[in-house]
């Protein structure tokens, strides 16, 4: 009888690498109580991905998937068939050693078990019950000579109130003004700096970035993928400004869209999260969200914002050196594309 995990060992050195390597041919046997189960590992390897892999025949059936499992019926996500892997890997975590097959960290973002309704040499459908992820998923294959390339699709609805996650949001803008709102405590403040408006789409461990007039930009700050990266597997779309920081650690105006190595994102707003959106939470909840994503970074932050405190943050303001303060209604919703009076922008001068 052919060894199913051949290739495995083939590819990987028991003694220079953390993963199972297990001498023998594994025993092809179903599960004993019939309930299979599976794992979804979060691989930093050259590229980050997930791996998702089925109990199947003594086996771990595996495919690679980079942008994860699809939670949108509509889109189906390259999953690229890999060799089996041994019983043992369903517990696996560690940093497989650079220069080896694979190498790089892994972790387990999610285990459970599943219930198989179809396994063809080139079709799977299970519903997976898992502590993270559930829901009916179809593998299939799309051709190629080496059987590698397949697809995912997920075909159950989603969770009643989950919503795919934008296209474009336009950003909102607030209205010029002269002096702070009279009654401060209806407002919270963020300090103001002069750079390039930019709102981040989140998914998947990618990103894709777009300026204010809704031009790709993506590629000018490549050192900004890592946020994604940090962020995964949590999707979010973020609004912010690009700016730069001088030798003294002070924020100056970013005029161009060319990348720097002292360039850094300010996250200011959090419009849509997880399957939900947040356009129409008033501006102290997003915020609240906001800040509990804990986006900290080499490149990204979250800065602080002055809630009920206006002179305050009018003083800070002065004393940074930057042109002002945006005051913004705690009750205010986000309205994509408009300059709103619910946000006012006061000049420090």
């Amino acid at each position: 009888m052919a060894d199913p995990l051949e290739e495995y060992r083939r590819k990987r050195d028991a003694a220079r690498t953390p993963e199972p390597v297990p001498p023998r041919p594994p025993r092809r046997k179903k599960p004993a109580d019939g309930a299979a189960r599976f794992v979804i590992q979060q691989h930093h390897a050259r590229s980050l991905h997930w791996d998702l892999r089925l109990e199947h025949e003594g086996v771990l059936a595996s495919w690679a998937v980079p942008r994860g499992l699809p939670r949108d019926t509509r889109r189906n996500h390259l999953a690229v068939h890999t060799e089996d892997h041994p019983m043992e890997y369903l517990d696996f975590h560690g940093e497989i050693p650079a220069g080896e097959y694979g190498g790089g960290r892994m972790t387990v973002h999610d285990r459970g078990t599943y219930r198989c309704e179809k396994w063809r040499d080139d079709e799977v459908i299970v519903v997976l019950d898992g502590e993270r992820t559930s829901g009916r998923y179809v593998l299939f294959a799309t051709g190629g000579k080496d059987g590698k390339d397949w697809m995912v699709r997920r075909t159950d609805p989603p969770p009643e109130g989950w919503t795919s996650m934008p296209e474009l949001v336009r950003p909102m803008h607030p209205t010029p003004a002269a002096k702070l709102p009279k009654d401060e405590t209806q407002w919270g403040y963020e300090l103001r700096w002069d750079g390039v408006r930019a709102l981040a789409y989140v998914s998947g461990g990618r990103l894709r970035l777009l300026s204010a007039d809704d031009e790709e930009i993506t590629g000018a700050y490549p050192w900004l993928r890592e946020l994604a990266e940090e962020l995964a597997p949590t999707e979010a779309v973020l609004d912010g400004v690009l700016v730069r920081i001088d030798g003294a650690g002070r924020v100056r105006p970013a005029r161009g869209r060319r990348a720097t190595p002292d360039a850094l994102y300010l996250i200011f707003d959090l419009l849509w999260l997880e399957g939900v959106t947040s356009l129409d939470l008033p501006y102290a909840q997003r915020r609240e969200l906001l800040d509990g994503l804990a986006l900290a970074g080499p490149h990204w932050q979250t800065p602080p914002w002055f809630p009920g405190t206006g002179a305050e943050a009018l003083r800070t303001a002065r004393e940074q050196g930057l042109p002002g303060v945006v005051a913004k209604r705690l009750d205010s919703v986000y309205e994509p594309g408009r300059r709103s009076r619910r946000w006012s922008s006061i000049d420090t001068s």
